[in-house]
């Protein structure tokens, strides 16, 4: 759902690594170390089980604290409509991260590109 960042990361000298799903990005902080973090934010409205997850996220932040020492900078990208509740996420899970930043899908390149430099 985000724009296509590639050109830019590789300009700013960062190694891009995509993930098609929650579920194999987790897999991947196995493997890998992130200096940066983008992501699509999708607000969970309802959910099949009784749970206290409020995105497609929260598991992923969870995994990503057991990288002892480790905090990278992480872009929320969510519907303007969804960026209040990044908020909520950033409460429940703020132990979990660092430095992070919630844009619209419709964040110019240049908006991007600060936060990243």
């Amino acid at each position: 759902m985000h724009p296509n960042l590639s050109s830019m990361l590789h300009d700013l000298g960062y190694q891009e690594l995509q993930f098609g799903s929650v579920r194999k990005a987790i897999s991947g902080l196995k493997k890998h170390k992130p200096e940066v973090i983008v992501a699509d934010f999708l607000y969970a409205y309802a959910t099949n089980y009784d749970s206290n997850h409020i995105s497609n996220l929260d598991s992923f932040l969870i995994s990503l604290n057991k990288l002892a020492n480790h905090s990278p900078k992480i872009i929320f990208l969510a519907e303007k409509n969804e960026l209040k509740y990044v908020d909520e996420l950033a409460q429940q899970y703020g132990q979990y991260l660092g430095e992070f930043v919630a844009l619209p899908y419709q964040a110019s390149s240049i908006q991007i590109r600060n936060v990243l430099a």
